[in-house]
């Protein structure tokens, strides 16, 4: 697939954020040097730019088809995406701030951490409550959840049950591309604007912090670390990291997926509840997380990947799960300034990749 008028808006607006991306995470930097991860930030820059010159390469087809599909796709990801983020700030100045002015004094981010503190009083930039946690992890497997689904109904339903592919000349593959594609690319966008909101108060003379709903105030408040209240929260990165990926065969990519969200989250929930001997010692990591993660990331593995490649022999199965899972464990130990919702996906699936092709 080559660039268009139908996919390389997308591809402009991807790298614009990116920029946009860069210039908070260098203005925060600035401010608050002790509580912004510039390195993570940097990734994350990159991330949106790979984002938007590998868009227009994940359709295999340019025909009439899927060019409609590529019309409605960038309809959605660059004009309604946006039309919904600037209902809701349009709505919270001329509705909510209106009918009560007192809040807008009430919405500043000494008070989202005074209210982070009161919800997490345990909480540092590395420890945090196993309800916190657990809260987090959820948020954490929407995403890859939401993927699994979206292509089991364009493989199974679309095309498999309804027959959709001849009325509409797309294939399951393709469709399930498209659906993917338009709803992750959306979300990324979506979960951007909130931070770009929520982090607006680095201008202190143009924040619009005031407008940051307070619904979505509350939910960050429970499912953030220390570290994020004055940073980029986690999301934009994680789903930006499944893009280069998502080239890779579909069990691949799933497993890879889920590996890093419910082998972390084992590791995490078992680590916070039941560990006790530290690794290394001055560290909030604890050997049963390890174990935890470890073996639930290997037996994610090989159901997943099994669930999508029943042919697959035994032993080629078990290897490609337990490189993944030893990756994971890798980058546990390392414990590296880069977040592991980042590289998780990425090397796990590369790695398993690898091992596919060569056993």
């Amino acid at each position: 697939m080559v660039y268009n008028l139908l996919t390389l808006p997308v591809t402009l607006f991807f790298i614009g954020n990116a920029v946009l991306h860069l210039y908070y995470a260098i203005r925060l930097n600035r401010k608050y040097p002790k509580r912004q991860n510039l390195y993570n930030s940097f990734i994350v820059f990159l991330l949106w730019i790979v984002a938007g010159i590998v868009y227009p390469l994940f359709y295999t087809l340019d025909d009439e088809y899927i060019r409609f599909h590529q019309s409605l796709s960038l309809n959605i990801i660059c004009i309604y995406a946006p039309l919904l983020v600037l209902l809701i700030l349009y709505y919270q100045y001329n509705v909510v701030l209106k009918s009560n002015p007192e809040l807008r004094k009430q919405r500043t981010i000494e008070n989202f951490d005074k209210k982070f503190n009161e919800l997490n009083p345990m909480a540092t930039d590395k420890r945090y409550s196993i309800k916190t946690d657990l809260h987090r992890k959820v948020f954490h497997l929407l995403p890859p959840l939401i993927i699994i689904i979206l292509w089991n109904f364009a493989i199974h339903i679309w095309e498999g049950t309804l027959g959709a592919d001849e009325v509409w000349g797309v294939s399951g593959r393709d469709y399930g591309v498209f659906l993917i594609i338009t709803v992750g690319y959306t979300g990324i966008l979506l979960f951007a604007a909130i931070d770009y909101v929520r982090l607006s108060f680095i201008f202190e003379k143009r924040t619009i912090y005031h407008l940051f709903p307070s619904c979505l105030s509350n939910i960050l408040a429970r499912t953030i670390k220390r570290s994020e209240v004055y940073d980029f929260a986690k999301p934009v990165g994680m789903v930006l990291s499944y893009v280069p990926i998502f080239f890779l065969p579909f069990e691949i990519f799933a497993a890879a997926a889920l590996i890093s969200t419910i082998g972390d989250a084992a590791a995490s929930t078992f680590g916070i509840a039941f560990g006790k001997c530290h690794f290394p010692k001055n560290s909030h990591k604890t050997l049963i997380g390890y174990i935890a993660g470890f073996i639930t990331s290997l037996f994610v593995g090989i159901f997943t990947i099994w669930i999508f490649k029943q042919e697959i022999s035994t032993i080629k199965l078990v290897l490609i799960s337990f490189s993944g899972a030893s990756v994971f464990l890798i980058i546990d130990l390392l414990s590296l300034k880069i977040d592991d919702n980042i590289l998780n996906p990425i090397l796990s699936a590369s790695t398993m990749m690898l091992v596919y092709l060569l056993a």
